[in-house]
């Protein structure tokens, strides 16, 4: 499958979310639709780049002239208005079949996660919904790209999945108020929190760490779409194919818990950082909870897709 088909549907809008007046410094309200924010390795060169999307996914053009490190890009304070503008003057290369697109962040301080924070994720397991949000985290070394393979691991029996919706945090975050948290959000992406239910629900006292934190259990992409292209994140068409069949299908506005009200939670007690990563959850549908259960084995194909951020196309493999 071809890049270009993995960001199909993600739609060049407006920076409407100014409306609200969430206007960022250093951020043009006038980005191009090409805002999207890749690393990746071409041919034999295993050197990671940094690069900007064509809205079709046929085009990329190099920013090298910024480094090679997405969250050293955040956390040097770019004026993405001056990116903007070279962007028109920089060439634009083909994505050819030696591009291979990696994880948009690589190596973030913290991957920080919500539970039970979807309405039918919630319902599926009679659960109440929560009165507040219950977070968890990853490891950074589960991370994989949009097209990486995810490894079954031996030890587990009961690999799932989770599709959600991904937060890249673009400066520094520390007690924010809840009407200014979005000043703090650089952009969005899709993500999987693959999940070994066996060992976060009994082989580990019930504490999620390893089930959560495997290695490849955190496929990311397909790139960071800058949050001027999605007017509203709480209102964004989320599913999840396992082998071409629907097993998620739903909608961010079910979050029990919605971005801004997670950042300011979060922020009292835990500083964020530039490419901090924050999963907001999974819809209903997960494969634990089905009748019978259903598990991922090695070459299972799960697709993940959100509105106007992409779908990822990841392929599991045999623990080697």
């Amino acid at each position: 499958m071809s890049f270009s088909t993995l960001v199909r549907g993600v739609s060049g809008q407006s920076a409407a979310v100014f409306k609200r007046g969430l206007l960022i410094r250093n951020f043009s309200v006038s980005f191009p639709t090409a805002m999207r924010f890749v690393q990746y390795v071409k041919g034999k060169d295993q050197t990671q780049r940094l690069g900007v999307l064509s809205e079709d996914g046929k085009k990329i053009t190099s920013l090298s002239s910024y480094g090679n490190d997405m969250i050293e890009l955040l956390k040097n304070d770019v004026n993405f208005g001056e990116v903007e503008k070279k962007l028109n003057s920089l060439p634009m290369e083909d994505v050819s079949g030696d591009v291979t697109f990696l994880a948009p962040v690589s190596n973030p301080e913290k991957i920080v996660c919500i539970g039970l924070n979807y309405r039918g994720h919630c319902e599926e397991q009679n659960l109440t919904p929560p009165v507040r949000p219950m977070f968890f985290s990853k490891f950074a070394s589960t991370l994989v790209g949009p097209m990486g393979s995810v490894i079954a691991h031996e030890i587990s029996t009961q690999i799932d999945w989770e599709v959600e919706l991904a937060v890249v945090i673009g400066k520094t975050a520390k007690k924010v108020p809840r009407e200014k948290a979005f000043d703090y959000v650089f952009g969005y992406c899709v993500a999987q929190d693959i999940s070994a239910r066996d060992w976060q629900k009994v082989l580990n006292n019930k504490q999620f760490l390893i089930g959560k934190s495997m290695d490849t259990f955190c496929p990311l992409g397909p790139a960071i779409v800058h949050k001027s292209l999605v007017p509203d994140p709480h209102n964004l068409k989320i599913r999840c194919s396992v082998n071409g069949v629907q097993k998620q299908s739903g909608n961010t506005n079910e979050l029990i818990f919605r971005i801004d009200d997670i950042i300011n939670r979060l922020t009292q007690s835990i500083t964020l950082r530039p490419g901090d990563v924050i999963l907001t959850g999974t819809p209903g549908g997960v494969g634990m909870f089905r009748d019978p259960p259903e598990w991922l084995k090695p070459g299972d194909v799960i697709e993940s897709e959100i509105e106007k951020l992409g779908k990822m196309t990841n392929t599991m493999i045999k623990d080697e």
